[in-house]
């Protein structure tokens, strides 16, 4: 068994939430939340940051960590056991940009109920279910939006 860890963002601006959606060789992947592989010696924050940054274009800033999902796969013959670190971020834009290098043919922000059932993965509809509802917290404590050093 091969152990893997990625870490992403539930990007959220104005209300609406980022998702990307994945077409490899014209057969529906489904849509996804942005996330991707740590690299060597990087943090957790920072490899949500970049995977954002590359997969949508899009600069977000993290707002608080929300958790870790798990997943198990196959992969040429090998079983994949995957961590995923999620951060709740915020956009300065409904900007984005798929990462056609990824097979991502469109990306675009979606009120919470469209998002959530756009996803194609249970485990991502979990997470963002929970970092929805701490955006919504911080919403009604006036405190979202708020920069954090």
């Amino acid at each position: 068994m091969i152990e893997a860890t990625s870490c992403g963002g539930v990007v959220i601006f104005r209300g609406k939430i980022l998702v990307l959606y994945k077409n490899f060789k014209n057969k529906y992947e489904g849509w996804v939340l942005p996330k991707g592989t740590v690299e060597s010696g990087e943090e957790y924050k920072d490899t949500a940051l970049r995977e954002v940054r590359e997969e949508t274009g899009v600069d977000a800033t993290i707002v608080k960590y929300v958790g870790k999902s798990q997943y198990t796969f196959n992969s040429f013959q090998e079983q994949v056991e995957k961590d995923v670190h999620w951060y709740l971020m915020i956009a300065d834009s409904y900007y984005s940009k798929p990462q056609r290098e990824e097979f991502f043919t469109d990306s675009g922000y979606y009120k919470f109920h469209e998002a959530y059932h756009l996803l194609k993965f249970s485990n991502e509809k979990q997470i963002l279910e929970k970092a929805y509802n701490e955006y919504q917290e911080l919403k009604k404590q006036n405190l979202w939006g708020i920069r954090r050093i």
